[in-house]
């Protein structure tokens, strides 16, 4: 086990513990009770549990895409569904600024990865605010050309065993059983897909990438999970055009994500930035009911 560098952010009954592993959240307590599902400090974590998602989310077939004429290939990080996951940053070193005892920024430069010939420059920045966490996502393309750019980020949340679940999104990607898209949003009405009036979740798995997000006040999408009282709010703003939701054992991912699974092949979602052009999303979760 490798000790890495993390820092903690505290305000108002709330600890969370921030990595330079990744530039992820590995902890999040609320009155003492964990809401996420943490990892010791140095340990490897095979889920990527909290991390930002770039410069794209989800996956991508074969590990290959064509951009402007050029054709790319970027290793294949899950070999049984012969995809790269999740992006380039998962294991990079991110640097910390911390703002004051509630907040912090981590910075990483990406740079020339192997399939990747772009340059980023990157943010993500934590804050505790009184009811839970904000973060806000930034890239901007230091490059010279424009670059495809996608965005998520990757929360494990706890709530407890009877959980009921509500995402509020009127379509859902289809996907084969490489978990690629095969075909155009297919609506959710009538299925079991169907979370926009809250339901107990049950014994049902999902690995879903959910879209067509409905909108409350100043463009924010959500999903609920409460148990009793007790209840997790995932949020985000315009920026995020999907929602990817992936019952694990003893948790529940819940990921924000600018684009649609292998994006940069079907281009649903993506962005291509200018050189100097800059990207940012705001999303976050909030509790209530604890302890």
């Amino acid at each position: 086990m490798i000790t890495v560098s993390e820092h903690a952010l505290e305000r108002a009954g709330q600890r969370l513990v921030v990595s330079e592993a990744g530039g992820g959240a590995r902890s999040w307590t609320v009155d003492g009770v964990e809401l996420l599902a943490s990892f010791p400090n140095g340990t490897r974590d095979a889920a990527f549990a909290g991390k930002p998602l770039v410069p794209w989310p989800n996956r991508l077939r074969d590990g290959r895409y064509t951009f402007e004429g050029r054709d790319h290939r970027i290793p294949i990080t899950e070999p049984e569904t012969r995809t790269a996951l999740h992006g380039l940053t998962l294991t990079s070193q991110w640097r910390a600024s911390q703002t004051s005892p509630s907040a912090i920024t981590l910075t990483h430069q990406l740079r020339d990865r192997e399939g990747y010939p772009f340059a980023l420059d990157l943010a993500v920045g934590y804050e505790l605010e009184a009811g839970g966490i904000v973060v806000t996502l930034h890239a901007t393309n230091a490059g010279a050309g424009r670059a495809p750019v996608g965005a998520g980020l990757h929360p494990y949340v706890r709530v407890g065993g009877d959980v009921t679940l509500q995402v509020a999104a009127r379509t859902r990607v289809p996907v084969d059983d490489r978990l690629l898209p095969t075909g155009p949003p297919a609506a959710v009405s009538t299925t079991d897909l169907d979370f926009r009036t809250p339901r107990r979740l049950g014994e049902q798995r999902l690995d879903t990438c959910f879209g067509d997000l409905e909108r409350g006040p100043e463009g924010m999408a959500s999903v609920t999970l409460t148990d009793g009282a007790r209840r997790i709010v995932v949020w985000m703003d315009d920026a995020f055009h999907f929602v990817q939701v992936y019952t694990a054992d003893g948790a529940i991912a819940v990921e924000p994500m600018t684009c649609a699974p292998d994006a940069f092949n079907t281009g649903d979602g993506l962005l291509v930035l200018e050189p100097g052009a800059s990207f940012t999303g705001r999303c976050g979760l909030s509790a209530s009911g604890y302890p």
